[in-house]
């Protein structure tokens, strides 16, 4: 599972403003901003309907969706039923799918990583659908089974950032760097936790790390001008922005881009 494809409604939004909002809650809780499904789903089951269902899911997933149909009716099984609720993820029911995969998981009989994937990924529904409380309630289930998977931590620091929880998140990212410094996105959640926590020198190192490691990363880039505004520097802000707006012109990171600069132009007295 892919940490920044976790896109959620951002009625917390400005960060230039009032140094608040998680920037990667970015979609929209009306289903607008579909969740991909995990390039490597959890195998639950061990039969060629199941492969073929998940095949179908990126391309077809309404044909994904009537296969997993039909295949319930034919006692397809926890099987046809994760496919299905995949399907519906990707078709923007989340909030539907995030109900449809805790079930599956909570009854599953696969092996743990397996289970754990699965409440991982009903967290990453219940981001889509716009509900973090309910994605963090999940996201711990999965890491109740796996306590050191770094997405599944990374996920849950997240949750803790649209909850306006930072000490929480921060303390699940430090063990996602230590166990792997290569993680650009577990370095940028880890600054904006800092950030949040007024401790904004380690919070600039800590997206400087990131930047290393993906340059051109826009959640970065959109991060350390966030960063750069609350010290000050305005000049430097406004180029990361305008970065942003470059690399990546049609993304929710752009769009916050955009309104960070607007709040710039308007001046203190609009903000």
């Amino acid at each position: 599972m892919t940490p920044f494809r976790l896109l959620l409604a951002g009625a917390a939004i400005m960060l230039v403003a009032a140094g608040g909002g998680a920037w990667w809650f970015l979609a929209g809780a009306d289903g607008d901003e579909v969740l991909p499904t995990p390039p490597d789903p959890p195998r639950l089951v061990d039969v060629p309907e199941y492969e073929r269902c998940l095949e179908m899911l990126e391309d077809d997933p309404e044909g994904a969706r009537a296969f997993a149909d039909t295949w319930s009716m034919q006692g397809g099984g926890e099987g046809a039923a994760h496919c299905g609720a995949l399907a519906l993820l990707n078709l923007g029911e989340a909030e539907r799918a995030a109900e449809q995969l805790e079930r599956i998981a909570s009854r599953s009989q696969a092996g743990i990583a397996a289970r754990a994937a699965v409440f991982g990924q009903a967290g990453e529904a219940w981001i889509a659908a716009g509900k973090p409380q309910q994605a963090l309630a999940a996201l711990t289930l999965a890491i109740a089974l796996m306590p050191s998977d770094p997405d599944l931590l990374t996920e849950r620091a997240m949750a803790s950032i649209a909850l306006d929880r930072p000490a929480d998140a921060l303390t699940d990212v430090e063990l996602v760097v230590a166990a792997d410094g290569s993680r650009a996105e577990a370095w940028i959640i880890r600054a904006s936790a800092l950030r949040r926590l007024e401790r904004l020198a380690p919070a600039a190192e800590s997206v400087a790390q990131a930047l290393r490691l993906e340059p051109e990363n826009v959640e970065g880039l959109l991060e350390r001008g966030i960063i750069r505004q609350a010290q000050g520097d305005a000049a430097g802000a406004r180029t990361d922005w305008e970065r942003v707006l470059e690399l990546a012109p049609d993304s929710a990171a752009a769009d916050l881009a955009a309104q960070n600069l607007a709040l710039i132009e308007a001046g203190p007295a609009r903000r």
